[in-house]
């Protein structure tokens, strides 16, 4: 972190520092894939499949944001879309490639942060986050709408599970984050929040994910909200 403070990206920098280590975090935190963590499941989200089910969701290039061990990455290509799929965390990345390989499915893993990262323009029919907004820092929210907005091709979904407010998330004024230096696992949204935030974006549905329970075929949990939207 630079000393002088001369452009919007050194103010950015300086605000992570007062939190976590993502990478490092992220990277300790998936070492052990025995932990009994809800989405270390090899199984898709369940809202996921029913888009598709449904015709919300047609096969085309894929942008999914911390994708973790890969479990909705491969589910997406195994469909025959065209996946990129990006994390912080090298042992996540790991994690996913082994599974991917099993499968016998292409996608290309990216391992770094979105956003300090060239991605393609306007290149995806569809981005998808699973529980990665949660874990954004709220100075850093412009910066995602910004990676939805330059990587979306006009007509394009985005779709994600993101904590709610009131069963999981912590839901505080931005303002605390910064006081306390610390989010304290994600922060949670309100539907209305969520709206709030994606309100350049046309929204299709907005739900609570279905509770499923496992083994399964898929994957969920009531304290995730669902949202789809269209740019």
């Amino acid at each position: 972190m630079t000393n002088l403070i001369t452009k919007n990206e050194d103010v950015f920098n300086m605000l992570d520092s007062l939190l976590r280590d993502e990478g490092a975090f992220w990277n300790s935190f998936y070492e052990d894939r025995n932990k009994k963590v809800p989405f270390f499941v090899d199984a898709p989200d369940e809202n996921l499949v029913k888009y598709i089910e449904r015709g919300l969701l047609k096969p085309g290039r894929v942008l999914e944001l911390g994708c973790g061990p890969g479990r909705n990455a491969i589910f997406l290509a195994q469909l025959g879309f065209e996946v990129d799929a990006v994390d912080l965390s090298s042992e996540g990345l790991e994690w996913a490639r082994e599974r991917a390989k099993e499968k016998g499915v292409d996608v290309k893993f990216i391992q770094g942060s979105i956003f300090e990262m060239n991605l393609p323009h306007m290149e995806y029919d569809l981005i998808y986050d699973s529980g990665c907004f949660h874990h954004v820092p709220p100075h850093r929210r412009v910066s995602y709408l910004n990676v939805l907005n330059n990587c979306l091709k006009d007509g394009g979904h985005f779709a994600i599970t993101c904590f709610d407010a009131v069963g999981m998330g912590l839901d505080i004024p931005d303002m605390e984050v910064y006081k306390d230096r610390s989010m304290q696992g994600g922060l949670g949204y309100t539907f209305e929040k969520m709206r709030e935030v994606f309100s350049d974006f046309e929204e299709v549905e907005l739900r609570k994910m279905e509770e499923i329970t496992q083994p399964a075929d898929t994957f969920g949990l009531p304290f995730l909200n669902a949202g789809l939207f269209r740019k």
